[in-house]
């Protein structure tokens, strides 16, 4: 199974890149690729990804949260790649770092979304560093 991992620093505290890692409608704000999301209608079922450019083809994913140890783990289930976020508190901000877990059915696709991956975990910090301001 590939596997890889990104690391970016944001200026924010943990607390407001939470906000936005824990928060799938924020998603298309930072996200590359991602287009629309549709939210769960159950306090803690999957909610619905729509890539960018593809408006037809929704893409259930799971989230699991665990403020305490600062991770988010997101698990698409059609794809079944995982994305398993971690923050850390380091010289007044956050520490992101992310490891993707792709299936050796889907290893076509590493390049393209260690791409994916390298944008979206730099503008996640630095959108959370800009709503700080």
């Amino acid at each position: 199974m590939p596997t890889f991992a990104e690391t970016a620093h944001s200026a924010a505290p943990p607390e407001e890149v939470w906000k936005l890692l824990y928060d799938p409608s924020r998603f298309p704000q930072w996200w590359a690729g991602v287009g629309t999301v549709e939210p769960s209608t159950e306090d803690s079922g999957p909610y619905t990804m729509y890539p960018d450019g593809y408006p037809d083809f929704p893409m259930p994913q799971l989230l699991h949260g665990d403020r305490q140890l600062g991770n988010v783990t997101i698990s698409c289930l059609v794809s079944d790649l995982v994305f398993t976020w971690r923050l850390q508190v380091v010289d007044g901000g956050t520490r992101i770092d992310v490891h993707v877990e792709i299936p050796d059915s889907e290893s076509h696709r590493l390049d393209t979304q260690r791409d994916v991956i390298h944008r979206s975990v730099r503008a996640l910090a630095a959108l959370a560093a800009q709503e700080c301001e």
